[in-house]
């Protein structure tokens, strides 16, 4: 349902747009100033502005680059009893979608309404278009306007149509992954198969083959021919996640290929050729574990050809808040949810908090902030309580409880011991979370950042089916 702001000082002219607009269903904010008009405008939800172009507290040209400055979207109409021409260009110049003379007909409002609404509505999808596009250029999803990244996106591109090994290293949660896929997308391999393998989840036993694939008999259990991973990604990109973890009996298997681009499968003489684009990462420090003796020297050098580090997200502060905002418009459009920013005191909270999850940390907190947040921002209190271990964020608060002036009756309440004052909001959370996950205990757990059997546990302490 379209909402509508009608500022205008007149009240004649307020009750007479109202009725008009009433039976097309429209919602509407009412305000006689200019300052009283900025309030629904900040708060966002507004589709279409009716202004009269001499509001007090500024005029409605006033309004107008304030609506465009905070949502450019928002479809303006001016009005004005005495307006001129060069008035109504003016306004158009400005970015009004329309200018109308007092006194004005009904005919005159509706077709300028519809018309204002359907231009908002192909600005707003260009606009979406344009953010997708601009994801494109942000190498899929990796967002990052600080220096550290402009340099990794300079060095990615300049490798990307090349075949050359590339080496991501960096802490957990940093986006090495999404770096590997950004590099596959912008290459000439991009229509070519992408396929991930992490090789810490495999055990030794089972990596070689499902690398490198087997021949029927091969061992037992092999009851039929399988094709490895470096076949399948043939044409394509092979991403090697967690490398440091790999074995030196795999380490020289994996040299081979680097060095001659061939595949022996488990069990079999004959070689296969494959055209693969080797892609690796990890959290460790290889350059230490060849001192150590853990890694080879031989296929450090190998592929260590162009070596891309990850910073962790502590060390690009400056990136947190375009990359808040990045996962609050993908997961408000994911869940349904019209989540269009957050306060100074979130972002602030986000600004300082340590991050040792570092990306995928941000990312998992975002999107449950944009779950359980009840308004159209996300406030401080929709931020776990354990945020920063400096206190950042209140303990005693929790999503939907009072807090500051607005507590209420909260100083008449008994003073209970807080383990147990803690538990009604931590539940009230908890039955939020279950209800937005249509009840499935495995997203619930995933949402709110806690393993499943912590759940089930509170789950039976708090009687929740």
């Amino acid at each position: 349902m379209p909402k509508v702001l009608l500022a205008d000082p007149d009240p004649k002219t307020r009750e007479h747009l109202r009725d008009l607009l009433a039976d097309r269903g429209f919602a509407f904010d009412l305000a006689t100033d200019v300052r009283e008009a900025l309030h629904p405008i900040a708060e966002g939800g507004v589709d279409l502005v009716l202004c009269d172009l001499a509001l007090p507290g500024g005029g409605g040209m006033r309004l107008l680059e304030a609506i465009h400055e905070l949502h450019p979207d928002t479809a303006v109409v001016l009005l004005s009893a005495f307006g001129s021409v060069q008035d109504a260009v003016l306004a158009m110049r400005h970015g009004a979608a329309d200018f109308l003379g007092k006194p004005f007909s009904a005919d005159q409002v509706l077709v300028a309404v519809d018309r204002a609404l359907e231009k908002s509505a192909l600005q707003r999808e260009n606009h979406q278009l344009k953010a997708a596009l601009d994801d494109r250029l942000r190498l899929d999803n990796v967002v990052g306007t600080g220096p550290r990244m402009q340099a990794i996106f300079k060095t990615i591109k300049a490798v990307a149509d090349t075949r050359t090994t590339v080496l991501v290293t960096g802490e957990s949660g940093t986006g090495k992954t999404l770096l590997a896929r950004a590099l596959h997308s912008l290459s000439t391999r991009r229509n070519g198969p992408f396929v991930e393998v992490n090789c810490g989840a495999l055990p030794e036993s089972l990596l070689e083959s499902e690398l490198f694939g087997h021949k029927k008999g091969a061992f037992t259990g092999a009851t039929h021919d399988k094709v490895g991973k470096f076949e399948a990604a043939n044409g394509g990109t092979i991403f090697l996640d967690e490398i440091g973890t790999s074995s030196p009996a795999f380490q020289i298997k994996l040299l081979r290929v680097l060095q001659d681009r061939i595949v022996e499968r488990v069990g079999d003489n004959r070689t296969l050729a494959v055209d693969v684009r080797v892609v690796l990462a990890t959290n460790k420090d290889l350059a230490a574990a060849v001192e150590e003796g853990e890694f080879r020297e031989d296929l450090y050098y190998r592929i260590n050809v162009v070596s891309v580090e990850m910073p962790p997200l502590r060390e690009r502060r400056d990136d947190i808040e375009s990359l808040a905002r990045h996962f609050l418009q993908r997961f408000s459009d994911e869940h349904g949810r019209a989540v269009a920013g957050f306060t100074a005191d979130a972002l602030a909270a986000l600004a300082q908090a340590p991050w040792p999850g570092n990306v995928r940390q941000l990312e998992n907190m975002i999107e449950r902030a944009v779950v359980l947040s009840r308004g159209r921002r996300i406030e401080l209190e929709d931020l776990p309580t354990d945020l920063d271990a400096r206190g950042l964020i209140p303990a005693t608060t929790a999503p939907g409880t009072a807090t500051g002036s607005s507590a209420g009756s909260i100083a008449d309440d008994p003073v209970l011991p807080l383990k147990q004052a803690l538990e009604l909001p931590e539940k009230r959370i908890i039955e939020r979370a279950l209800a937005h996950c249509d009840g499935n205990r495995e997203r619930t757990a995933k949402l709110l950042e806690i393993n499943r059997s912590t759940l089930f546990s509170k789950l039976r302490k708090y009687g929740i089916r």
